[in-house]
């Protein structure tokens, strides 16, 4: 008997649950912003001061000239990105998903929208964690930026949203963001593509993928750079520090950084100074051209064994057409760089394909090794250029002919350390 009571009362006590997980949801409303239609809001700022959390806000087709500012659990959904357009003309951002003024923010959707022309971020998110941005064309934001005279600065941006004055936060920006995606979006002609940067706390987790990131002049398209954390407003130290264990995947990052010589990557991985942290991130799958630093840069300024930009995979990317790199520093076109003012290790380039590059990879590491395995080298110039006191396991590579590096019309070992490559064996067919 006793036992059969206590069922009923577990059941009674399930039941009571589905009941009020089943009232949660039915409490999830869809709000609607279309001026001039009965029942429906005029401004998306409106919808979202009415919304609760959970809640799903449809936008019509047209322009909004706003910021929107988003501080709660929703979904923002516009009709179309090709006609659903936020205007931020003279305004900070187009959207800010505000977690630094609202802890704890979660599970925000923003999709379907043309955001732009905002003096700084066109997207800009603070200290969240499950976001989604998707599908959205990020054009022509950043517009307080000042180039010239030097140095580049751009008046009036809050401390917190970047210490760069090249970017103005460029076109997407996630800050002290974890567990989030940003897919298939198109974002051009901002001064930068995407930014994840740890100046309101540690990124990490993120998933980066299918976006089209062309034509940003004066930073890299696709960027993952610890920064020193805030201090105006000054954050917690416990939010902490690093941009670590994002996945890069699947984008095409091409013309970015031509507005000035050496201004951007395809994909940039930076830190300096101490304490700071870029690490165990995964750029894989990506098409990497025409940008005016390498395809792929790699810089760690600061001689301090203090920091870390340790443990970063480069895998299966398609690398073409891209600058030289000041920094390492070669001059020619380069595909991949490596600055390790202290030593890096970790680092790992492999199954990487070339074209039109003078220098596939160049490689200026204070010590530690770096490893270069089944990447297929242009065919041509130099396949590894290493002029650092660290040493490469470059053994399994194709360098462009049967023969191996340095054969004629395959690529070559070059540098003040060359003799410090291994390169054999090699491949004789591409992998």
């Amino acid at each position: 008997m006793k036992t059969r009571t206590w069922s009923c009362v577990l059941l009674m006590a399930a039941g009571a649950t589905l009941i009020a997980g089943n009232s949660q949801l039915a409490a999830a409303a869809t709000l609607c912003v279309n001026p001039g239609k009965s029942g429906c809001f005029s401004t998306i700022t409106a919808a979202v001061a009415a919304a609760s959390p959970g809640d799903t806000i449809q936008v019509a087709q047209g322009k909004y000239l706003e910021d929107v500012v988003i501080g709660k659990s929703l979904s923002l959904i516009g009709a179309n990105s090709a006609n659903t357009i936020i205007n931020a003309t003279g305004k900070g951002n187009g959207i800010y998903i505000d977690g630094l003024d609202h802890a704890g923010l979660s599970q925000v959707v923003v999709t379907g929208f043309t955001v732009q022309n905002a003096n700084f971020e066109g997207i800009l998110v603070t200290n969240a964690s499950s976001v989604t941005i998707s599908d959205n064309r990020v054009v022509s934001n950043n517009l307080a930026l000042v180039v010239t005279p030097p140095p580049a600065k751009c008046p009036g941006i809050p401390d917190f949203e970047t210490t760069e004055d090249f970017d103005c936060g460029e076109g997407i920006h996630l800050t002290g963001v974890d567990h989030s995606i940003v897919v298939n979006n198109m974002v051009a002609n901002n001064s930068g593509g995407i930014l994840l940067s740890d100046d309101t706390g540690k990124t990490h987790d993120n998933l980066v993928t299918g976006n089209v990131v062309q034509n940003n002049p004066f930073d890299c398209g696709i960027t993952l750079a610890s920064h020193k954390l805030s201090t105006n407003p000054p954050i917690d130290p416990k939010f902490g520090r690093g941009v670590d264990h994002n996945t890069i995947s699947g984008n095409d990052s091409s013309g970015n950084g031509l507005g000035v010589p050496g201004a951007g990557a395809g994909v940039g991985l930076f830190i300096s100074g101490m304490g700071l942290e870029t690490s165990g991130n995964v750029v894989i799958g990506n098409r990497l051209t025409g940008n005016g630093l390498p395809g792929v840069a790699m810089h760690q300024h600061t001689p301090s064994l203090a920091q870390s930009l340790n443990d970063n995979l480069i895998v299966g990317n398609y690398i073409a057409g891209n600058a030289g790199d000041g920094d390492v520093p070669t001059t020619v076109p380069t595909g991949i760089s490596l600055l390790g003012t202290a030593p890096v290790s970790g680092t790992v380039i492999t199954w990487n394909e070339f074209a039109r590059e003078s220098i596939d990879i160049a490689i200026n590491n204070a010590g530690e090794t770096v490893d270069v395995r089944l990447n297929r080298l242009a065919g041509s110039g130099t396949g590894i250029d290493n002029s650092g006191a660290g040493a490469v396991n470059a053994a399994e590579n194709w360098w462009g002919c049967a023969k191996g590096p340095g054969a004629n019309g395959c690529t070559s070992v070059t540098g003040s350390n060359a003799p410090n490559v291994v390169s054999t064996p090699f491949l004789t067919s591409p992998p």
